[in-house]
């Protein structure tokens, strides 16, 4: 079995760089809603028999649009909604993200994974709710011969997936970027989950 760690298409929050991580706002663009198209077509011969989203509207929007060209169901999944920045939601200013800076920082580089934004989760919060989603997922669907379409977010997938993908670590990744609706292919192996490739980089199975 594959999953498809995509992210989601581009959206007003994208463009406007605005902290928009709860609640129900800011919706794909015009790209974005063509780059969700271009996610499904690429992915169409690929036998995805689910896909799950966050619950953001910009996610749910790129499901829907590449769920409805398969002709496959979507569900939510608040596993996969993008970190909650306290403070900092709603918000755009440059101190804004020089607090998610600071919180990047504490987690990749520092270990610290009880630091959070004033008001918002820790590492450890992204944790407890992203790997028991994901492992009952391979649990749930391992032995099939269908695959996976998961759509969340950057910030989570930068933090999140270098922990559960047993060949990767944050340095390995440093430098690969994560574009809107691009994904990373993981193969779900007795040892565990796999990256297979990262947004078009073939990656080492070592």
């Amino acid at each position: 079995m594959y999953l498809y760690f995509a992210r989601h298409g581009e959206s007003e929050a994208n463009l406007i760089q605005e902290f928009s991580n709860r609640g129900w706002k800011h919706g794909l663009t015009e790209k974005g809603v063509l780059q969700a198209q271009g996610l499904a077509y690429r992915l169409q011969s690929k036998n995805i028999l689910r896909v799950y989203t966050s619950p953001l509207k910009r996610a749910v929007q790129t499901a829907c649009l590449a769920a409805g060209i398969w002709g496959t169901a979507y569900q939510s999944a608040d596993a996969l909604r993008e970190f909650a920045t306290g403070i900092c939601e709603g918000k755009r200013g440059p101190e804004d993200w020089q607090y998610w800076k600071l919180a990047m920082h504490n987690w990749n580089e520092l270990g610290q994974f009880d630091y959070r934004i004033e008001g918002g989760e820790s590492f450890n919060d992204m944790h407890a709710r992203f790997f028991p989603f994901v492992n009952r997922l391979v649990t749930e669907w391992g032995k099939g011969t269908g695959n996976l379409l998961l759509i969340g977010h950057g910030a989570l997938y930068w933090c999140m997936l270098p922990k559960i993908l047993s060949n990767l670590n944050s340095g390995k990744i440093a430098g690969m970027d994560f574009p809107n609706s691009d994904y990373v292919v993981a193969e779900a192996q007795p040892k565990g989950l796999v990256c297979l490739e990262w947004c078009g980089t073939a990656v080492s199975a070592q």
